[in-house]
């Protein structure tokens, strides 16, 4: 049978897995040598791996947007203004994942595929009220849901610092200490008989401080009850979720979608919670590794890859399945433990998670194994992106892509299969929020690849790498405007350290003439839209809040009792 048939006519199985916040080179098949991923690697050698394959953010909620529709985050609002709130901050926000955006879940539903998402969220729950889930997955294509309808944060971990807007809540914690003396500041003159301060402004003041703190504390003092939470489908399932059993649980959960829908097709979306922080790890892979808890983490991910990869091979599945593993982001790089880094290694690239257009933020593994179609151990050094594969699904699939909207994603298969040489990609425009930091152009006509920043983020403190002391770099306010913009080859240079200028480089104005050309033509393809990101849908509402038991006092563990009920 030619690849070509199994690609149109038999409709394979799909399995996706998506790591958070994954270092392109925290993996052996990526140059790793201290950390063991020997599950993830056998991808690679059996399929086709991707070094260059690009996030369309540095941030998980508008890059897995992009991931879902195959468009750039800004076309469906689900981009930034803000420097605070780069992702959903809440679960009972407003915002999500608008509902008449299209994502290859509902495309491959429509072709028959039973379709499932295992583990991480993120992109929204309700619109008006608790249970309205508007934004959830299963009015997004899945047909079963089990995880975490937002995702893992520092706060999800007792033990651990708070992380949720970390600096604004030492602000809060600080006005209230202010607040709380000034009454008993007040006291002082009465008490010492200077002169009377009425007793009415005293208690005015206490009453002031008492109720600033409950206003702020009311939320942000229940993060872990209020965003950690598991979900199956529609119900509760655990609140507080128990970290020390999620990662069995979604193992179960996953290996149970295979074999329920093992006569096919089917489509499991398994995004990790790993290796985000808090660094969840079963006791058993606690010094595992040589690097510390991040790589006990790195390693525990590629045993549970393994464990679906069993499952397939079991089932005698792996020949018609075609397995993907990628990351939503580049390695964070503040994240540390004392003198211990808690982030991943974004290899020879600058930057990391949040930074904008640097190239440490925003390429990530691409693994593709399909042994029935895909020559294995092959490696595709030109440009693809994580948006690519909601084309590439659809293809498979038999599905047809929407006619209504800009699709910025190509479908990679004609590159995967060798009948094409290049990607279609000539442009990809990298932004930061709704702000554009950079601009990367492949000419059609010769493999180099320029890459131009009009933005790059400030770093901190001065001369770092990262922006340690804000603990994530913004993309407005505290940045660097360049003009002229900063120019690299990133064919010759990939890690960005070179910089070209009128002065060394006779093409730089040519190549900036052609990137200025494209950035006009891509703006033009931008329509307004609502902004899910906005201040008043990343505020906490109360009404929104998924509560299991009576509100507020929000609690329950039913995973016994829902598993045996489970189909």
């Amino acid at each position: 049978m030619s690849s070509r048939l199994v690609t149109r006519s038999s409709r394979p199985n799909i399995v996706l897995l998506m790591a958070d916040d994954l270092g392109v080179g925290d993996l052996c098949c990526y140059g790793n040598n201290t950390v063991s991923t020997p599950n993830i690697d056998r991808l690679a050698s059996e399929g086709v791996r991707l070094t260059q394959h690009l996030a369309a953010a540095s941030m998980c909620t508008p890059s897995r947007a992009a991931f879902l529709t195959g468009r750039y985050p800004i076309r469906a609002g689900m981009a930034s203004s803000s420097d605070v709130n780069r992702d959903f901050p809440w679960l009972a926000g407003s915002g999500g994942l608008p509902a008449n955006e299209t994502t290859f879940a509902e495309l491959l539903q429509h072709r028959g595929y039973r379709t499932g998402l295992i583990g991480k969220w993120h992109l929204g729950l309700s619109c008006a009220s608790r249970n309205d889930h508007c934004y959830h997955p299963l009015n997004h294509g899945f047909d079963y849901f089990y995880g975490m309808p937002f995702g893992l944060l520092g706060d999800c971990q007792a033990s651990k610092a708070p992380e949720l807007h970390r600096w604004l809540r030492m602000k809060l914690w600080l006005s209230t200490v202010a607040l709380g003396l000034l009454p008993l500041l007040l006291l002082v003159p009465r008490l010492a008989g200077w002169f009377p301060v009425p007793w009415g402004l005293i208690v005015l003041f206490a009453v002031l401080a008492v109720l600033f703190f409950l206003c702020w504390f009311w939320s942000y003092g229940f993060v872990r009850r209020w965003n950690c939470i598991l979900m199956r489908n529609h119900e509760i399932v655990q609140q507080p979720m128990r970290e020390d059993k999620v990662s069995s649980l979604l193992v179960k959960e996953a290996l149970g979608f295979i074999e329920r829908y093992k006569r096919g097709p089917f489509l499991l979306f398994f995004a990790f919670l790993h290796v985000r922080s808090p660094l969840i790890t079963r006791k058993k892979f606690v010094g595992h590794s040589k690097y510390g808890l991040y790589g006990d983490n790195v390693e525990e991910m590629d045993w549970m890859v393994g464990k679906i990869l069993q499952a397939l091979d079991q089932e005698r599945l792996a020949n018609h399945t075609l397995v993907y593993f990628t990351s939503d982001n580049g390695g964070r790089l503040e994240v540390q433990d004392g003198a211990a880094r808690l982030g991943g290694w974004n290899s020879v690239y600058k930057g990391g998670r949040g930074m904008g257009g640097w190239e440490g933020g925003i390429r990530v593994p691409g693994i593709f194994r399909w042994p029935a179609v895909l020559e294995a151990g092959k490696v595709i050094h030109g440009a693809t992106s994580l948006m690519d594969i909601f084309p590439t699904l659809a293809y498979i699939g038999g599905a047809m892509l929407p006619q209504d909207r800009v699709i910025d994603g190509r479908n990679l298969m004609p590159l995967l299969e060798g009948r094409a040489a290049h990607s279609d990609h000539e442009f990809l425009f990298h932004y930061c929020g709704v702000h554009l930091h950079a601009v990367r152009w492949h000419q059609r006509d010769c493999a180099t690849a320029w890459k131009a920043h009009f933005v790059t983020p400030r770093l901190s403190p001065e001369g770092a790498g990262a922006c340690y002391l804000s603990g994530l770099c913004a993309c407005s306010g505290a940045v660097t405007h360049h003009d002229p913009p900063l120019l690299f080859d990133i064919s010759r240079d990939p890690a960005e350290a070179q910089e070209l200028n009128p002065d060394n480089h006779p093409a730089f104005d040519s190549v900036m003439k052609k990137i200025g050309a494209a950035v006009r033509q891509h703006r033009k393809t931008l329509t307004p839209v609502p902004q899910q990101l906005s201040a008043f849908n990343a505020l906490w509402k109360p009404w929104l809040q998924p509560c299991c038991g009576t509100f507020p006092f929000c609690g329950c563990d039913r995973e016994d009792d829902i598993l045996l009920a489970a189909p």
